[in-house]
């Protein structure tokens, strides 16, 4: 029997793009958004899939099909079956912590196949950076056969990764910021992920102040047209509209809306000029990974989280 190729993406939207273009091999399509919420470092677990089915239901409303999920990620039991395992993740945040959990699962699972990454962001003659889906026929052939194979020195530094995430000390991520990885995006997605934390000055996210400065310097009709320039301008964190419309939702006492108008208030200018903290105002019960937003603080002077008081 000829061994297949395994390819795990990033959503159905990719899984669908790669059917059209008639990719050999199975596809395991990861519907997890792992930037949020608590985690445990063992995945594939009735601990794991609890909180994750809470999490979702507490903050998004989403009821979660576990015997789906559970059933979608079987076919790593069966490994057996493949000569390779190919990795479709993007250059963001929201990609990256999945991709760390993906390899961490596959190494939980003992699977000794070859891994394989095939990662965009920049692309040959285009300005923007670019999401796999976004990608032309000939690009995405392109990128396939440029794939990362991973060494073993890039498998522990995911399943360390993800132990950090998982872990009560996310400074430990500053040291790896600063050094090389066959993962092109990694130091990016991992300092937008330290300013998720609340400002120690102003109380704001890096992605909630970044909310705040397209309310100011554009002509902003409707929390709708704000979600569209929030979904554009949001550098490295990758969020989809659910994540973006509760930042957008939970930052209203910045901003007053009227009838095609949405316009910052004095209380949204004082956080932009950083004349008050508003971490009070502001805190909520959301995790990333193993600790809770506002346990701790991000130091611009200091250049880490500090422990909030």
């Amino acid at each position: 029997m000829n061994k297949k190729s395994l390819h795990i993406t990033n959503g159905h939207s990719l899984t669908n793009y790669l059917n059209e273009l008639d990719f050999k091999g199975d596809i395991l399509t990861w519907q997890e958004m792992l930037c949020e919420g608590p985690t445990t470092e063992v995945i594939d677990s009735d601990e794991f899939f609890k909180i994750r089915k809470k999490f979702l239901l507490d903050f998004y409303d989403i009821e979660v099909n576990e015997e789906e999920f559970r059933a979608e990620i079987d076919v790593l039991n069966h490994s057996e079956n493949f000569s390779e395992i190919i990795l479709w993740f993007e250059y963001d945040l929201f990609c990256h912590i999945n991709l760390i959990a993906v390899v961490s699962l596959i190494q939980q699972k003992n699977i000794k196949l070859p891994l394989y990454l095939v990662c965009s962001g920049r692309v040959e003659g285009e300005k923007e950076l670019k999401g796999l889906s976004e990608l032309k026929p000939g690009q995405l052939q392109k990128h396939y056969a440029n794939k990362i194979k991973l060494s073993e020195q890039d498998i522990d530094l995911m399943k360390s990764l993800w132990k950090t995430y998982c872990g009560s000390d996310h400074n430990l991520f500053k040291p790896i910021i600063i050094e090389k990885s066959s993962f092109p995006y990694l130091s990016n997605c991992l300092k937008a992920h330290l300013q998720r934390f609340p400002d120690s000055k102003t109380g704001l996210s890096g992605l909630e102040e970044n909310i705040l400065t397209i309310i100011k310097k554009y002509d902003i009709k409707s929390k709708k047209h704000l979600l569209g320039y929030a979904l554009n301008y949001q550098g490295f964190y990758g969020y989809g509209d659910i994540q973006l419309e509760r930042i957008i939702n939970k930052l209203s006492l910045f901003y007053d809306e009227q009838q095609n108008s949405l316009k910052l208030n004095r209380t949204g200018h004082e956080a932009l000029l950083g004349q008050h903290s508003f971490v009070s105002e502001l805190n909520s019960k959301m995790y990333f990974g193993g600790i809770k937003k506002y346990d701790f603080q991000f130091s611009k002077s200091q250049n880490k989280l500090i422990k909030t008081v």
